[in-house]
């Protein structure tokens, strides 16, 4: 699934898929801590739901924009963006992903397995795209984007995801610290105007590409959106790998 400033059933279907997880988790007499954790995703998903569902300045419900072409080849630059995974890799993914999504934060199981099981044939590739939905991500991708620019993205960024209800400035400075980051310059890259355009770029190049939801994917330039399972990706993946053979 993916999350969209404006897909109002994207998250009707997480508040439904929630409600269900946590009635499961009742029957099935889970322990405390994980009925509690289910509670506040279902709260989040109905807070996002809220969100969604408000109606334009104009009082007119907001219009859904058009998404990238699945079967098109897209040319996706890469900039100055994170990278984990070698050069010469026979498949780039690239994710715009937002790190107060909920989705976001599901599918890095799945790319972890994607690393582990392509190894050297893929690398991966973070872009930036705080949804307007998510009033902390943006304090949260200019930490990330600090810690790149000391070499240790990919660390901030575990971090972050770890600690998705917690993405207060205190807390992700705490990470900083963690990972080992020059504070002075961390502070000094935080209220970098520079920084603040690196992510502005990402976001008006997810625009440019019709980009609106997270997470979205281009495998090779191949559109694919919201957190699918390893198989979804897989089947694209050995695609990218036979049309490059």
């Amino acid at each position: 699934m993916a999350e969209n400033s404006s897909g109002r059933p994207i998250i009707i279907a997480a508040v439904l898929v929630s409600f269900s997880i946590l009635g499961a988790s009742f029957f099935i007499g889970s322990s405390l801590e994980r009925t509690t954790s289910e509670l506040a995703a279902v709260t989040d998903a109905l807070e996002e739901l809220e969100l969604a569902a408000a109606p334009s300045p104009d009082g007119r419900a907001p219009s859904r924009p058009p998404f990238p072409d699945p079967g098109s080849e897209y040319d996706v630059e890469i900039g100055q963006a994170p990278i984990k995974g070698p050069k010469d890799a026979m498949v780039t993914i690239v994710e715009w992903s937002d790190f107060q999504c909920p989705f976001c934060n599901r599918v890095s199981p799945t790319l972890a397995q994607i690393e582990a099981e392509y190894g050297d044939q893929v690398r991966l590739v973070f872009k930036h795209l705080p949804l307007s939905i998510h009033p902390q991500a943006p304090q949260a991708h200019a930490a990330s984007e600090a810690a790149h620019r000391q070499g240790k993205f990919w660390e901030m960024h575990d971090r972050i995801f770890a600690n998705q209800r917690d993405l207060s400035v205190a807390t992700l400075e705490g990470h900083a610290e963690a990972i080992g980051l020059d504070m002075d310059q961390y502070a000094k890259d935080i209220a970098d105007a520079s920084l603040k355009k690196r992510i502005d770029d990402d976001m008006k190049q997810a625009a440019e590409l019709n980009v609106t939801g997270t997470p979205a994917f281009f495998i090779n330039g191949r559109f694919l959106s919201g957190a699918q399972p390893f198989e979804n990706f897989k089947r694209a993946i050995d695609a990218a790998i036979e049309r490059a053979s």
